[in-house]
């Protein structure tokens, strides 16, 4: 199992996450369309495509992870519309600000990257547990991190664990009752159908499961 990720790994985590959203584009727009605006998946898959795109613009050798974190949020910023491309943007950006000047990032950098990146989240959207977003992928999935890091892991068996708690946070959205974002204006009508925020947050931390472990 990997014990840091480089700048090679994270890039290869965000291709991997960029992969996951085309061959879940569908998915997300289907349960989209049910509580939102049925673009969730759309609008990821295009802001995805923007960022491959600059990735492939030039190699990355030599990038600081903190540079391509942040090449990649600001990528997602200006080109994903609706609320998910400054959620992602923020998480992404704020994960760069806490790499800092690292040339590797292992389960304690990595960990106080997501961490930091959930901030982000929370500062722009608003959003606590239980409120059916993609926080409630994302936080027990940073508390799976903590907790690995508590336990001496390495990041490979962090990020499985962080992955497993993302997967069952996004399955506990579906009997929620959604407080935030389009889904909230649907009141009892939003019981039942499972957050295409936390489904896409989930694949994020699947990504970074897959790729890096």
């Amino acid at each position: 199992m990997s014990a840091t990720a480089g700048t090679a790994g994270l890039e290869s985590w965000i291709r991997a996450f960029a992969a996951a959203i085309s061959a879940h584009a569908e998915e997300l727009t289907r349960l989209d369309s049910a509580i939102g605006d049925a673009d969730h998946g759309a609008n990821m898959a295009r802001g995805m495509t923007a960022v491959v795109a600059k990735l492939d613009e030039g190699p990355q050798d030599g990038t600081a992870p903190g540079v391509l974190l942040k090449q990649v949020g600001m990528t997602l910023v200006s080109t994903v519309g609706g609320a998910s491309g400054p959620l992602y943007g923020t998480f992404f950006l704020r994960m760069a600000t806490a790499a800092g000047d690292r040339t590797e990032l292992g389960v304690d950098g990595f960990a106080e990257a997501f961490r930091a990146g959930l901030g982000g989240i929370v500062a722009r959207g608003k959003a606590e547990a239980g409120d059916k977003t993609m926080f409630d992928a994302l936080a027990p999935a940073a508390d799976a991190l903590d907790a690995a890091l508590a336990a001496g892991d390495e990041l490979g068996a962090a990020l499985q664990a962080a992955s497993r708690a993302a997967d069952a946070g996004r399955d506990a959205t579906t009997p929620l009752l959604a407080r935030k974002g389009r889904a909230s204006y649907l009141g009892e009508r939003s019981v039942g159908h499972q957050d295409p925020g936390a489904t896409s947050a989930a694949l994020l931390v699947a990504a970074a499961a897959d790729v890096l472990a």
